[in-house]
């Protein structure tokens, strides 16, 4: 690679190698991954990526930040945090990401016991395994509760919308622990069982609860 400045460059006009020279830097694109539902602050972060230094977090913020991917801000009264959220550049890596996770969900090595997920991840899961032909004629407002944390589902037109929201009015509500949901939706629990021993609950609606957790197939991997 060559340098520009202080900073390694793959040196090629592929558009390719210019993203990975903004965000191709190792744990760039998991901070995006955790910054896509919403704003959060430093230490909201770091608690999604563990393994992640405090050091090396601070300097993947700055180098996004001076690439226009994101910015900070402070929230106004109560809270008056400093947040970091996603420019309208870093919102458009969504896409990247999806397909990277889908890529990877069917391509990639198998995950190992010691590996975890931090909630967004989970939750951004469901856009990556989301299969809009299953989805046909669904229309549905679902909230997603785990302890504080609500995140609002909104599946209709063969798509869905995942932020971290609070619905006034849901069709229904999936509460409990996210690798419950999980495990359902990758169909390695039943909806039933995860009930009746307390790790899912659910509210309204009991169809649509049902039917949401259909909509996300595991990926097939690629024919040899």
């Amino acid at each position: 690679m060559t340098t520009q400045g202080s900073k390694r460059s793959y040196g090629d006009a592929c558009g390719i190698s210019r993203a990975l020279d903004v965000v191709g830097e190792r744990w760039a694109l998991m901070v995006v991954r955790e910054l896509l539902l919403g704003p959060k602050r430093f230490s909201d972060i770091r608690r999604g990526l563990p393994r992640l230094s405090a050091d090396v977090l601070a300097q993947r913020l700055r180098g996004l930040e001076e690439a226009g991917i994101v910015r900070h801000r402070k929230l106004g009264p109560p809270s008056s945090s400093q947040v970091y959220e996603l420019t309208p550049s870093g919102l458009a890596l969504e896409s990247v990401l999806i397909e990277l996770g889908r890529w990877g969900g069917a391509n990639g090595p198998p995950p190992t016991d010691e590996m975890g997920m931090s909630l967004d991840s989970h939750l951004v899961s469901l856009r990556t395994l989301f299969a809009p032909e299953r989805a046909e004629g669904f229309d549905a407002l679902v909230q997603l509760r785990f302890g504080e944390e609500c995140f609002a589902a909104d599946v209709g037109d063969g798509a869905i919308e995942v932020t971290r929201n609070e619905i006034a009015a849901p069709d229904a509500t999936i509460a409990g622990d996210e690798g419950a949901l999980l495990a359902v939706v990758h169909g390695r629990r039943d909806l039933a069982e995860a009930i009746a021993a307390g790790d899912l609950r659910i509210e309204g609606d009991q169809e649509v609860a049902a039917r949401f957790t259909t909509l996300f197939p595991l990926p097939e991997p690629a024919l040899a």
